[in-house]
């Protein structure tokens, strides 16, 4: 659905600030929508055709001509002359066109991020739950909040779904727009390691920046820890950043604490058997019960101190409702009305969800777990509850973080009792390649079984498990489809794990 200011807007005018003269380079014009994707254009919009990673825009003016488009404007680079185009078309060459087109996409939409105070929440793991719990907790606090992440964007829990954590930055600043058109008066959104090395959220008045934690992810993209870790940073470079919330018990939050000094005011948080006595942070919590209710915690510090019953589960979640309270106080509520608000919200998703059988079935819990730390974290929340067996049903993503494979093969073999290696999400690669990487880690293949068919899978996990065992089912979450050679099957493990349940005696 296009979300465009009515009537659109002038060419000049989102060009204004690029350093051109748009008097004399760029025609007058007024456009109906932008967009950077030729397969999105629609009647009298501007094309934007940037160098990208391995293709150049023009190489796609063609079908945005077909579809329509009223403008290009595209990026000079070395390889390309001025493009031919029919005289209709209005084309004008400007430099550095890719660093420019967040900001002309706010221009555009008006300057959402002006009319909404905007949260972003980056971390390797964490970034659902603790965005999905402020956004929850602000309406409970009266306030109108919007929710952009993994499982969608939206207002009051009705989402739209999102294909990225962090969308292209067009796509950012017309959510923003949709929202604050929607009412919001606040937007809490997940910002990937990709979103923030490719200018995703450019342009945009970022006033909190949060962290969750650090751990090996998305290396097949950043190449080492220490490029991961640049690109996390990048939140907390944002000029407009007032706040910053940040776990100071994951060793890089600290990192971050230092590198802020003076530049934002920082609420620091952490468990409180995460740091020393004498570096205890303004916020920090302590589990006082954990159990299959749920968390029970108590936060002490600058703050002052309130108990929170949470109906998550794990240790991980007592971080992530840490992290949520720090966000709220930044947002300037008292902590005991923070705490109020989140221990009426509801975890998102696909994230540690519970699905429920008869008393004779095993404790079956879907989560998106897809890194070495995450399973580990889930499989030793579900040693907690569960004194039976404990199964595992899991794969790895395809086109990604290769190197990770082994390691979630360790961490299963390690933590849990029985593991069933399946398909996750193998996209274009070859499915048998991503299993071996996986079964490389393992040592003691007598624990482990081979089931490519996820839904078998499952099924196997299940019908091996009862009363007082558990099955984790990791890796997709909330998702309701496969990606297998280029097509989107349907598919849900949360459906899928609810009909087996229902059909047990």
């Amino acid at each position: 659905m296009s979300i465009a200011p009515a009537g659109g807007a002038q060419l000049r005018e989102l060009f204004s600030d690029t350093g051109m003269d748009v008097n004399t380079q760029v025609p007058e014009l007024q456009v109906t929508d932008i967009t950077a994707d030729s397969s999105r254009v629609t009647q009298g919009a501007l094309f934007l055709a940037c160098q990208g990673l391995q293709h150049h825009g023009l190489e796609f003016a063609a079908p945005a001509v077909a579809a329509g488009a009223a403008a290009i404007a595209w990026e000079p680079v070395k390889g390309w002359s001025d493009p031919v185009l029919p005289e209709a078309i209005a084309s004008f060459a400007v430099p550095g066109l890719g660093d420019e087109v967040g900001a002309i996409a706010d221009r555009f939409f008006a300057r959402p991020s002006e009319q909404v105070v905007v949260t972003g929440v980056t971390g390797t793991n964490g970034k659902t739950t603790t965005a999905w719990l402020v956004s929850q907790a602000l309406v409970h606090l009266g306030c109108e909040a919007g929710y952009m992440g993994t499982i969608g964007y939206g207002t009051g829990g009705k989402l739209e779904p999102s294909a990225l954590t962090t969308p292209g930055v067009i796509a950012v600043h017309r959510r923003l727009r949709k929202l604050a058109d929607a009412g919001a008066t606040a937007v809490i959104m997940e910002v990937s390691s990709h979103a923030l090395d490719q200018g995703r959220i450019d342009a945009v008045r970022v006033s909190t920046a949060a962290f969750t934690n650090l751990s090996r992810d998305h290396l097949d993209y950043h190449g080492d820890l220490a490029a991961y870790r640049a690109a996390k940073a990048k939140l907390f470079d944002i000029p407009s950043i007032r706040n910053a919330v940040i776990n100071i018990g994951d060793p890089f939050g600290a990192e971050l604490v230092r590198s802020l000094h003076g530049r934002a005011e920082i609420i620091a948080v952490a468990l409180v058997d995460q740091v020393p006595v004498d570096e205890l942070p303004a916020l920090r919590v302590e589990v006082v019960e954990s159990d299959t209710a749920g968390l029970l915690l108590r936060f002490s510090g600058e703050y002052g101190m309130a108990e929170l019953r949470s109906s998550l589960w794990g240790r991980f979640n007592a971080e992530n409702l840490l992290v949520a309270a720090g966000i709220l106080l930044a947002h300037g509520y008292e902590l005991q009305q923070a705490v109020d608000a989140l221990a009426q919200c509801a975890p998102p998703p696909g994230r540690m969800q519970l699905v429920r059988g008869k008393d004779s079935a095993p404790l079956v819990v879907v989560d998106f777990a897809h890194t070495p730390d995450a399973l580990g974290q889930a499989i030793e929340v579900l040693r907690e509850h569960c004194s039976g067996v404990i199964s595992v049903v899991f794969g790895c993503g395809g086109e990604r973080d290769i190197g990770k494979r082994g390691e979630m093969g360790s961490v299963a073999e390690r933590l849990a009792d029985r593991i069933i290696v399946t398909d996750d999400n193998p996209r274009n690669e070859d499915p048998d390649a991503i299993v071996t990487a996986i079964l490389a880690g393992i040592a003691e293949r007598s624990k482990v079984a081979v089931v490519r068919d996820r839904a078998l899978a499952i099924a196997t996990a299940v019908d091996a498990s009862g009363a007082g065992d558990a099955v984790l089912i990791a890796g997709k979450g909330s998702e309701n489809y496969q990606l297998i050679s280029g097509r989107s099957v349907p598919f849900s493990d949360v459906e899928e794990a609810a009909g087996l349940l229902g059909e047990l005696p």
